[in-house]
């Protein structure tokens, strides 16, 4: 079982285009890109801090 080819992933979005419908799936990608968004800002934050903290350590 490898990364689907793009035969298979025609296939998997005519699915999701039947289980959902063409009005929703804008609404799910819109989501779902929000998401990333937000998940990428909070792990940019984060990292200043560890490595503030981290350069505390060695000070000590």
């Amino acid at each position: 079982m490898g990364i689907p080819g793009g035969s298979e992933l025609l296939v998997i979005l005519f699915v999701i285009l039947l289980l959902f419908g063409g009005r929703k799936l804008p609404e799910l990608a819109q989501g779902l890109g929000k998401g990333i968004r937000e998940f990428k800002k909070a792990t940019r934050e984060d990292s200043p801090q560890k490595d503030q903290n981290q350069n505390k350590q060695v000070e000590e």
